[in-house]
């Protein structure tokens, strides 16, 4: 539709809902108009009014004298496209030539009212605002277009999703309904909805049961299985943001399969959409609450809609649209059209639009209609304002004005952020820093008329408070309600063992329910925090209960510690054994050699070595976990020593076999070997009785190492005294190795030394491996990983010094002689 003037008003409205055929794009020719279908009575509507408030302006001689304002309206068929097709028309001008002598062109487009969509304005005002075009929408709600810096040149006449959601979720507290279910567009629109409205009920508490997103192609499986969704969840309130032409097809399947029982919350999009108030949704969506923008009066408008004729100008052709379908006629000429087997008959023009009862002269809920008129006023007034501007008193650099014969888009939306008027219904007018209206809703509640259909009832307000907060007003005896509500639709309870899920204090939440973490518990139904169990105590498998936590320790009774008790009674047997053998061969030159007493302290201090691992097992008591690493130190410095003064003795005889060193032996005599292993041991036992004294080990329940089990262990008391113990042992044992490894290469005869280094390197082995495995093992194991350890280093020991000599006594006594000793050496020699 087009009017001209000295100044232009862009709109982009959606008259047509369905885009039938897009033009092709060559780039050759010009692209023809693309071709629309399903006439929407209710936006042409819109559109009207805003060409009846441009004529209104034009006739008022107080706003904006000696200037006419004229139009520019597209449809966009609710097509991205389409709608951003027409907004480029509407800033570069379509004309291809210019006919004034000044070059000037068409008269400028001042601005552009629309697009009603979010995402259409979203991708318009993008780029208008490169050129700081204002754009002015009448429903386009979407909260990410309060952003001024992504969109500088944006306002709207409808308040933000931001204050619509905090109106939605403040109905839903007055009614006490704190668990619903969340249905919304895959658009901008119900995109960003959606988010603030979960935020929002996150803030208070409240929780979504489900969050369901409505397909763009209308696809059956996807309808049906949010329909399942729907049926199968026990809350019986449904938000819904959506526009009323995504939602059919769910309606559609809701009535078809008799659901009832739903109460549906509307949002602004979809609450006075005509195409649901018929009889046929009458039992299923009777009830219905919603959010509508306010309603207003616009005096003369419906008499200015009956006065609309069609003629023969192509930029005014969705007139001639529009009269076809309001009539059921056709301006094609040749006579009659056929359709099928309906004829239609040729239009006249000269109908009467007052024989008609469509949405198109409804003007009893003027809603969308009324924010187009304040949208079209808004612009009008910052113009108006902007000419009352007094040279060298103006707000642009050096105190200029704007010339209102080279107007700058720019200059205009600085006065439009600052525009202050009042409607003839009494509305006030204003945009806040984010270009936002003043929100204030009306609450609709869907109820039976007389016809059989559905009517709307005003039944409350909600407009913005202190704060950013929402004041609430209802007329509760004016409600209707399709069947009976709850206080609350919290259906199910949340049993012993779990607990609501809660948000810094602020009230439970009906859908959540999260068990107790592990050693917590709660003994009632709808519990909102768990208890902690006392230190001795974890929860049961149930949740609902504290029992005594499970003890640990290494026991007799355990597999493990019946397979380490019997290494260990296994070793002490065969170092008996040995004794035995020895005892009995004891005159023999094998066991006499290298000093025999030796050989039989050695043996006595590996049988305590295996014994002691049998003070690690059983529950820790005082006396056993005093002794058990003091017998362990002392017995392994015993065996320790006894080695070392061994390899020092095959050292000594070794250096007496020759003439230079003969008086070697003399140092390592019988008495000589008896008071270094009983000075060396006595060093141990020193350590031992002082780090007894001073820290002794005691029993310890630790709780701490596995919270759901007490690990009962023997603290060490002392570090310093336990790692002084090792230390020594350590000390001893890397001497003897390198004494024997020094000696290793000795005269067969004296091959004892390799029977020592072998010995000493596994037992260096086993306790070098015993360091990460111990303090990588948890409650119980590391006790069996040290008895591993002990009984892992003194089988090594015994098995790699006397299995040698016991194979020559028991299996080839012929070895086992002085002469055989003696002549391996002189064949050597």
């Amino acid at each position: 539709m087009f009017q001209n003037g000295d100044l232009l008003i862009g709109g982009l409205f959606e008259v047509q809902r369905y885009l039938k055929v897009f033009p092709v794009l060559s780039f050759r020719t010009e692209p023809k108009l693309p071709q629309c279908e399903l006439f929407y009575m209710t936006s042409f509507q819109q559109a009207l009014t805003m060409v009846f408030a441009i004529n209104e302006i034009n006739s008022n001689p107080n706003l904006l004298p000696n200037i006419t304002l004229g139009y520019q309206i597209y449809d966009n068929c609710l097509r991205l496209g389409v709608a951003f097709r027409g907004a480029t028309a509407l800033v570069s001008g379509t004309d291809e030539t210019i006919s004034d002598l000044n070059c000037k062109g068409p008269p400028p487009v001042i601005g552009i009212i629309g697009d009603p969509g979010s995402t259409h304005s979203i991708a318009i005002s993008s780029v208008l605002g490169l050129f700081r075009l204002p754009m002015v929408s009448y429903y386009a709600t979407c909260s990410c277009l309060s952003d001024k810096k992504k969109y500088p040149s944006f306002f709207r006449t409808i308040p933000s999703d931001a204050f619509q959601v905090r109106a939605m979720v403040q109905i839903l507290r007055h009614f006490g309904w704190t668990w619903v279910g969340l249905v919304y567009s895959d658009n901008d629109y119900g995109i960003y909805a959606a988010q603030s409205f979960q935020m929002e009920m996150q803030r208070f508490g409240h929780c979504i049961a489900f969050s369901e997103i409505l397909p763009n192609d209308n696809n059956p499986r996807d309808i049906q299985r949010i329909m399942g969704v729907i049926q199968a969840s026990t809350t019986r309130v449904v938000v819904v943001f959506s526009a009323s032409s995504l939602l059919i097809p769910l309606m559609d399947t809701y009535v078809l399969q008799n659901m009832t029982g739903r109460q549906w919350i509307a949002s602004e999009a979809w609450v006075t959409s005509p195409v649901f108030h018929t009889s046929r949704f009458l039992p299923f969506l009777g009830g219905t609450l919603g959010i509508a923008i306010r309603r207003g009066e616009i005096e003369g408008l419906h008499d200015f809609l009956l006065r609309v004729r069609p003629n023969n100008d192509q930029r005014n052709n969705i007139v001639r649209i529009f009269w076809e379908n309001m009539f059921g006629c056709s301006f094609e000429t040749g006579g009659k059209e056929t359709e099928g087997e309906q004829v239609k008959k040729v239009c006249t023009g000269l109908e009467d639009l007052s024989s008609t009862n469509s949405p198109y002269s409804d003007v009893s809920g003027l809603r969308a209609s009324y924010n187009v008129y304040k949208a079209v006023y808004a612009l009008a007034h910052a113009l108006h304002d902007l000419m009352q501007c007094e040279e060298g008193r103006g707000p642009f650099s050096g105190n200029s004005c704007a010339v209102i014969t080279n107007l700058k888009p720019w200059q205009l939306v600085h006065y439009l952020q600052k525009v202050n008027f009042t409607t003839g219904f009494g509305d006030h007018v204003s945009f806040d820093k984010n270009g936002d209206a003043l929100a204030i809703y009306d609450v609709l509640n869907w109820q039976p008329s007389s016809d059989g259909s559905i009517k709307l009832h005003k039944v409350g307000v909600v407009n913005e408070g202190a704060a950013s907060g929402m004041m609430l007003t209802l007329d509760e005896d004016a409600f209707y309600w399709n069947f009976e509500m709850k206080k609350s639709v919290c259906s199910e309870s949340c049993p012993p063992g779990t607990r609501r899920a809660t948000k810094k204090g602020l009230p439970v939440c009906c859908f959540d329910c999260l068990p107790c973490a592990a050693g917590e518990i709660s003994n009632t139904t709808d519990a909102v925090e768990c208890m902690l169990c006392p230190d001795e105590f974890w929860s049961n498998p149930d949740m609902n209960q504290c029992v005594p936590k499970e003890v640990e320790f290494l026991s007799y009774e355990d597999p493990l510690g019946i397979s380490l008790t019997t290494a260990s009674l296994l070793g002490t047997c065969f170092c008996t054994l040995v004794m035995v053998i020895f005892a009995h061969h004891s005159n023999t030159p094998i066991v006499r050699a290298n000093n025999s007493e030796l050989s039989f302290l050695l043996l006595v201090s590996l049988k305590l070595c295996f014994l002691c691992a049998l003070l690690f097992i059983g529950q820790p008591q005082l006396w056993t976990c005093q002794l058990r690493h003091a017998v362990f130190g002392i017995s392994f410095v015993l065996c320790i020593s006894c080695i070392l003064v061994k390899t020092m003795v095959v050292i000594a005889v070794f250096k007496s076999s020759r003439p230079e060193s003969k008086g070697a032996m003399k140092w390592f005599g019988a008495a000589q070997q008896r008071c270094t292993v009983l000075v060396l041991t006595a060093l141990q036992v020193v350590i031992c009785a002082v780090w007894l004294s001073t820290a002794s080990p005691t029993p310890h329940k630790n709780n701490q190492y596995i919270r759901s089990k007490i690990v009962f262990e023997c603290a060490i008391g002392s570090v310093a005294g336990f790692s002084l113990l090792l230390g020594y042992i350590g000390l001893l044992a890397a001497v003897s190795f390198l004494l024997a490894f020094l000696a290793r290469n000795l005269p067969d005869h004296f091959n004892e030394a390799k029977f020592i280094t072998f010995s000493m390197l596994i037992f260096c082995a086993v306790w070098i491996a015993f360091v990460p495995a111990y303090v990588s093992s948890p409650g119980k194991y590391a006790v069996a990983v040290e008895i591993f350890a002990i009984l892992s280093s003194s089988f090594g020991l015994l098995v790699a010094i006397f299995a040698p000599k016991c194979y020559i006594i028991l299996f080839h006594p012929e070895r086992n002689t002085k002469k055989a000793i003696i002549g391996r050496e002189t064949k050597k020699i």
